[in-house]
């Protein structure tokens, strides 16, 4: 029930966002590679740096790294980085036990685990960001088309 409720507030708040519907998605789509790359302690920074380099609706990122990157989520994200990254690596399984899910607990476990789950976490970021940008375009422009009606 809280998450759906998380997630109508969510979707309020997007569908209120001011501008040209490419810059709002283009920054939730950006917004959402952040979020699934395992940087934690730098997704807000990321985002500004990214939002100002290319221009992109940075309210729109904010709200895309917070939809996909959550306490929720994180755990899946990382094991699933991590597997895939191993596999795409050839990389044998490591034993890796975290006291927490930040950046620092994730160098201690060396690059026997950090390179896979970076590997994994570039190629599924770029997996997801994508379609959302062409999926979140057309939810604009259909939402909005629609309200003016």
């Amino acid at each position: 029930m809280i998450f759906k409720s998380q997630l109508r507030k969510f979707y309020e708040r997007f569908i209120s966002l001011k501008g040209e519907p490419k810059p709002i998605a283009a920054g939730l789509a950006m917004g959402i590679f952040v979020g699934i790359t395992p940087t934690i302690p730098f997704h807000t920074a990321l985002i500004i740096v990214l939002g100002l380099l290319f221009k992109q609706n940075m309210t729109a990122a904010y709200f895309g790294s917070w939809l996909i990157s959550n306490p929720v989520t994180i755990p899946i994200l990382y094991f699933s980085q991590y597997q895939l990254g191993r596999h795409l690596l050839g990389m044998a399984p490591c034993r890796f036990e975290l006291a927490d899910y930040s950046l620092r607990s994730i160098f201690h476990m060396g690059g026997q685990f950090l390179l896979p789950l970076l590997t994994g976490g570039m190629v599924m970021a770029f997996l997801v960001a994508l379609p959302a940008y062409f999926i979140s375009r057309r939810l604009i422009v259909a939402i909005r088309a629609k309200r003016e009606r």
